[in-house]
């Protein structure tokens, strides 16, 4: 039986995470705020833009604990918690609130869940959009040269 150490994700790792999506936002003229969790959901980095509404803090971090606790972009969820749809209750049965709103996407190396990124304060597509490139940047800067 072999063991893969898998590396965790890094404050650095983070940081990066955090620039691309804050770039990606800066290029569509969205003013947002971006949350990195580890995989244990604890807080690795977090930035507001000076512009963006208050509320996009919480909504960008419960985005990234929600994609982190189901291992899935929360914009492949929305469906899911509409009346009939498996994850119907899941939203007020626990006590950490989940938020099943695009902009939350997990972040995987070496095939295992490390932690998640949210992103708050654009519409919803906006915000998954900052997401996805913020963890396909970090995944070709992690490629060996």
């Amino acid at each position: 039986m072999s063991t893969t150490t898998v590396t965790p994700l890094t404050v650095q790792d983070a940081e990066a995470l955090v620039t691309a999506a804050c770039r990606a936002a800066e290029a569509a003229d969205a003013t947002v705020s971006v949350t990195v969790l580890d995989a244990g959901g604890h807080l690795l980095a977090f930035r507001r833009d000076d512009r963006a509404v208050l509320i996009s803090g919480e909504t960008s971090t419960r985005k990234a604990y929600t994609a982190l606790q189901l291992d899935t972009p929360t914009a492949d969820l929305v469906d899911a918690v509409q009346p009939g749809g498996l994850f119907h209750t899941l939203p007020t049965a626990l006590d950490r609130p989940l938020l099943f709103i695009a902009g939350g996407v997990p972040v995987h190396r070496d095939g295992r869940l490390i932690g998640a990124v949210g992103v708050g304060g654009g519409a919803p597509e906006q915000d998954h959009s900052f997401a996805t490139a913020a963890v396909r940047a970090l995944l070709q800067e992690n490629q060996p040269a």
